[in-house]
C-alpha cells in the first residue's frame, strides 16, 4: 500500500518526492515505491461566493443583506479545479491506505489541506507532517517522525472559524457600503481598525501646532554641552533664553560634577517575521509584502532559512546541537571571520536564546544546515539573507559593553550638560560595525568623545549659541511602523499583516511615497462609513485572542461565530440607516458611453482606469484611451482611441469592432483611403454631376488639409 502526500505548492511537492524516492512523474503527481506526491496551487478550496447559494446575490442589492448562510459551503477554485480533480481521483486508488499533509505547517496550511479532504470526501486515515526548513534531513527526520492528523484539529478550527469571520463581516459590509454609495468601498475585519489608526494619526499630525523653544549650546573646545535646569533643556520663552546667553557668553565654565554609568547591552533576539519584515523595511526600504515572498523563495527554493510565517523569537532545546554545525556552514565570505572568532571556545547558549515555553507552532527565523551559495542569489536575497546570518550569529556573542560619561559645568550660575560614551567591548554589535543601521540610533550628543576631566577644571567656552526650535507632531507611518503597531495591539498575525497592508493600498485607501504611508481622502471618508465597533482595534484584537484560544484547543469555535454572526447583523444595520454622506474624491468629467453615468477614475495593474459605477453596467477602460467621435457600425456609439503595435486604431469594447487610423489624424480616415474614394467618384457614372462635383471638391480640400 502507498501513501498520498500532499504538499501545498508544486516546487515543495517536487522536492519531497525527490527525498522520497519517487521517480515517476506525471502532471499532477509524482509517484514512487511508497509514496504518490500530489500538491495544490496554495487553495485549491474556497468559500463559496453568495450567488453560489442563490443567484439574486449576483445583484449588490441592499435589501438582501446581511448575507448569513445557515452552513458554510466550499467550492472548487475555477483556476485550480484540473489538479484538484487530479487529487480526487488520486484518492480513490485502492492502492492508497492514508494521506500525509504536507501543506506548510502553520494555520493557513493546514486550511487548505483541510478544506481540499472535505471536498474529495477523504475518509481514510491523515498523518502531519511538521518541518521547519525544507532542507532534505529535515524532510527525512519529518516524515520519521509524522504526527497523528488529529493532533491538529484545534489549528483547522482556528482557521476555519478566521475565514469564515472574515467571509461574512467583510463581505456583507463591503456590499452594504458599496451598494448604499454607490462606489467601490471595501472594507474588513482587520484592515479597517488597521486604516483607522492611520487616520488617527493623520489628524494628529494635521491639528498639531508647533510651538517654539529654544536649546543653548555652549562650545568647550573638545565637545558640546547643552544648558539644562532641573531634567528639562527646553527654554519656553525666547527673553529668558536672550538673558542666559548673555549672561554666560564669554565666561569661564567649571566643572562641577563628574558621573560615570557602565552599561550593558545584550545581542537582540533571533528574528520572526514581523521583527524581519520592521528591519527589512528600514534599512532596505522592503515592503512588507515583498519581503514575505523574498523570504519565501529564501526558504523553498534555496533552502537557506528556517519556516518563515513564525511569531517566535527564539529556539529549542533540542535545536542545540545543531548550531556549531549551522555556523560551520555559514562561515564562508564576509561571515568567516566572526564565526572563527565565537568557535574558538565552547557555545555561549542562555536560556535567553532558547526557550522552549515561549515557542509556539515554530521557531525563530535562523540559517538552515544547508550550505549557501551566495553566488546563486538575487541581490533582494542577498540583502536579506544577510540579515538572517548577522542576527544568528550575535546570538553567540558577548553583550555590548560601554560607558556613559557625564559631566556639569557651570557658567556664570548656569549649569550645562555634556554627555559621551566609551566603547569597552564592542560584543556583538562587532557584526554591524562601520553600517548606517537600525542598531545604531543614537543621539548625537551622546556618541561624542569627552576629553579626560577633573572635578573643578576651568574651561574655555569658545562659542555659546541660541537653537531655535519647535516641536514636532507624531511621525507618518512607515511600513516598519505600522506592522510594529499592528503587532502592539494585534491586529492580524505575522502570516497576514503584509496582506492587510498590500488590501488597503490596493482599494486606494491608503498610498505610498517614498518610505512613509498616507491615507487617501477615500480612507478618510470610509472610516467616517463604518461603525464605530469596527473601527476599534480592541475588538479585533479580541477576536484575534479568540481565534488564538481556539487553535491551543481553549475556545469554543461555534460561539465565536455566532458572536461574529451577531455582529455582522449590527454592522449592517448601522450601515443602512446611517445618515452619513460619501462624495466621490475619483469623478472625472468624463462620462460612461452605455450608461451616461461619469465615470470614476481608479488605479489598476496597468495604470489608471476610467470605470463606471453604475453595478449593472461595469463599463471601464484604459485613462490614457480617449473617446473619438467616431461611431461603431453596429451600435452606433462612440468608439475608443487605441495604440497597437500597427499604429492607432479605434475599437467598440462591447463589439470588439476594430478600424485602422491614420496615425496623424485620429479619427479620420488615412489620406490613401481618402485619394482611393475620390478617384471612385471621379469613375462613377450613378452620380449627377453636381453632387459629384460638390463631393470631389469636398474631397480635395480633406486631401489638403
Amino acid at each position: 500500500m502507498k501513501s498520498l502526500v500532499l504538499a501545498e505548492k508544486p516546487s515543495v511537492g517536487k522536492e519531497i518526492a525527490r527525498v522520497l524516492g519517487c521517480k515517476e512523474s506525471h502532471k499532477s503527481y509524482i509517484e514512487g515505491n511508497q509514496y504518490i506526491v500530489t500538491w495544490a496551487f496554495g487553495h485549491l478550496v474556497e468559500l463559496a461566493e453568495p450567488e453560489d447559494y442563490h443567484p439574486k446575490y449576483k445583484t449588490w442589492n441592499l435589501e438582501d443583506l446581511p448575507i448569513l448562510p445557515d452552513q458554510m459551503r466550499l467550492k472548487v477554485m475555477k483556476e485550480t479545479k484540473s489538479q484538484f480533480h487530479a487529487i480526487a481521483q488520486l484518492a480513490k486508488r485502492s492502492d492508497i491506505n492514508k494521506l500525509i499533509i504536507a501543506t506548510d505547517a502553520g494555520r493557513e496550511g493546514e486550511l487548505v489541506a483541510r478544506w481540499t479532504m472535505e471536498m474529495i470526501h477523504w475518509q481514510k486515515p491523515y498523518l502531519r507532517l511538521w518541518i521547519s526548513s525544507q532542507t532534505d534531513q529535515a524532510i527525512r527526520d519529518g516524515f520519521a517522525h509524522l504526527k497523528p492528523g488529529k493532533s491538529y484539529d484545534s489549528l483547522y478550527h482556528s482557521a476555519q472559524c478566521r475565514a469564515e469571520a472574515d467571509w461574512l463581516i467583510g463581505l456583507n459590509v463591503t456590499r452594504a457600503l458599496t451598494s448604499k454609495y454607490n462606489a467601490q468601498l471595501a472594507a474588513g475585519r482587520v484592515q479597517t481598525p488597521t486604516l483607522s489608526m492611520m487616520i488617527q494619526r493623520e489628524r494628529e499630525i494635521r491639528s498639531f501646532k508647533p510651538i517654539p523653544y529654544w536649546v543653548i549650546r555652549a562650545n568647550f573646545g573638545a565637545f558640546m554641552g547643552t544648558w539644562f535646569s532641573g531634567s528639562n533643556t527646553r527654554i519656553m520663552d525666547e527673553e529668558q533664553a536672550n538673558h542666559i546667553l548673555q549672561k554666560v557668553n564669554g565666561k569661564v565654565g567649571k566643572v562641577k560634577r563628574i558621573v560615570k554609568q557602565t552599561k550593558t547591552e545584550s545581542h537582540p533576539l533571533a528574528y520572526d517575521l514581523n521583527e524581519l519584515q520592521r528591519d527589512a523595511n528600514k534599512k532596505f526600504g522592503f515592503p512588507a509584502k515583498k519581503t514575505l515572498t523574498v523570504l519565501q523563495r529564501l526558504y523553498e527554493s534555496h533552502k537557506l532559512v528556517t519556516y518563515p510565517r513564525t511569531d517566535s523569537r527564539y529556539l529549542t532545546t533540542d535545536m542545540v546541537p545543531t548550531f556549531k554545525g549551522r555556523l560551520k556552514n555559514i562561515a564562508i565570505g564576509p561571515y568567516a571571520e566572526w564565526v572563527h572568532s565565537i568557535m574558538r571556545q565552547e557555545l555561549s547558549v542562555s536560556k535567553r536564546v532558547v526557550d522552549n515555553t515561549k515557542v509556539t507552532d515554530h521557531h525563530a527565523i535562523i540559517p538552515t544546515e544547508q550550505p549557501p551559495r551566495l553566488d546563486r542569489l538575487h541581490a533582494d536575497e542577498r540583502k536579506l539573507y544577510d540579515l538572517i546570518v548577522r542576527r544568528f550569529i550575535s546570538l553567540f556573542y558577548p553583550p555590548y559593553h560601554y560607558d556613559i560619561i557625564r559631566a556639569d559645568v557651570e557658567i556664570a550660575q548656569e549649569m550645562f550638560q555634556a554627555e559621551g560614551r566609551v566603547v569597552k567591548e564592542w560584543g556583538w554589535k562587532t557584526l554591524y560595525r562601520g553600517e548606517s543601521t537600525m542598531d545604531f540610533e543614537e543621539d548625537n550628543d551622546r556618541v561624542q568623545t569627552l576629553p579626560l576631566l577633573q572635578q573643578d577644571q576651568k574651561l574655555d567656552t569658545n562659542k555659546v549659541e541660541i537653537l531655535n526650535k519647535l516641536t514636532e507632531p507624531p511621525k507618518r507611518y512607515t511600513e516598519a511602523d505600522l506592522l510594529s503597531q499592528m503587532e502592539k495591539k494585534n491586529l492580524g498575525t505575522v502570516a497576514t499583516r503584509a496582506d492587510i497592508i498590500e488590501k488597503l493600498l490596493h482599494t486606494e485607501t491608503i498610498e505610498r511615497q517614498g518610505k512613509l504611508l498616507y491615507p487617501t481622502q477615500k480612507g478618510n471618508q470610509l472610516i467616517e462609513l463604518v461603525a464605530e465597533v469596527l473601527r476599534s482595534p480592541e475588538l479585533t484584537a479580541k477576536w484575534e485572542e479568540e481565534l488564538e484560544q481556539i487553535a491551543q484547543g481553549k475556545g469554543d469555535p461555534h460561539v465565536f461565530i455566532s458572536q461574529i454572526r451577531n455582529q455582522t447583523k449590527e454592522l449592517v444595520k448601522e450601515i443602512i440607516t446611517s445618515e452619513t454622506i460619501y462624495k466621490p474624491h475619483n469623478v472625472t468629467g468624463s462620462k460612461c458611453p452605455e450608461c451616461g453615468e461619469f465615470l470614476r477614475e481608479t488605479k489598476g495593474k496597468k495604470g489608471k482606469v476610467l470605470a463606471c459605477p453604475n453595478q449593472d453596467c461595469k463599463y471601464r477602460r484604459s485613462a490614457e484611451n480617449q473617446l473619438l467621435n467616431k461611431r461603431c457600425p453596429q451600435c452606433h456609439k462612440k468608439m475608443e482611441l487605441r495604440t497597437g503595435k500597427a499604429g492607432k486604431y479605434a475599437h467598440c469594447r462591447p463589439c470588439n469592432v476594430i478600424e485602422m487610423l491614420d496615425n496623424d489624424r485620429p479619427g479620420k480616415g488615412s489620406k490613401r483611403n481618402d485619394r482611393q474614394l475620390m478617384q471612385k467618384y471621379k469613375q462613377s457614372e450613378s452620380l449627377s454631376s453636381s453632387l459629384g462635383d460638390a463631393l470631389k471638391a469636398a474631397l480635395e480640400q480633406q486631401t489638403k488639409d
